[in-house]
């Protein structure tokens, strides 16, 4: 038995299934008009550029400091079992390196 099913489908959505491109989205029945439709999901692109390009400023003991166009990105990674009165403590000197790499950054920036 064959069964035919209308679906109201955007060009956009055939242009991409003709190329033979993979089109991920939801397919639900439409009360007003009484077909199904399919909507498709709006990912984000992953061309070149889409991700900002980071600059590392420093290798800190625990982590990294890096640069992007508008943010200044610290990353820092704890093991539990050192327990927290030494993490509290790596995590001061994590930030002091981060605040010395800074500032050394901007002195020969600006001098």
């Amino acid at each position: 038995m064959e069964v035919i099913i209308k679906v109201k489908i955007d060009d956009t959505v055939l242009n991409r299934m003709r190329k033979g491109e993979y089109v991920q989205g939801s397919l639900h029945y439409d009360e007003f008009t009484g077909e199904k439709q399919f909507n498709a999901y709006v990912r984000k692109s992953r061309m070149p550029g889409y991700m900002p390009e980071c600059k590392t400023l420093a290798e800190l003991d625990n982590g990294w400091l890096k640069e992007t166009k508008t943010l200044i990105i610290r990353r820092e990674a704890f093991q539990k079992r050192i327990g927290t009165a030494r993490i509290m403590a790596q995590m001061d000197l994590g930030n002091k390196q981060a605040k010395d790499t800074m500032i050394d950054r901007e002195l020969i920036e600006f001098c």
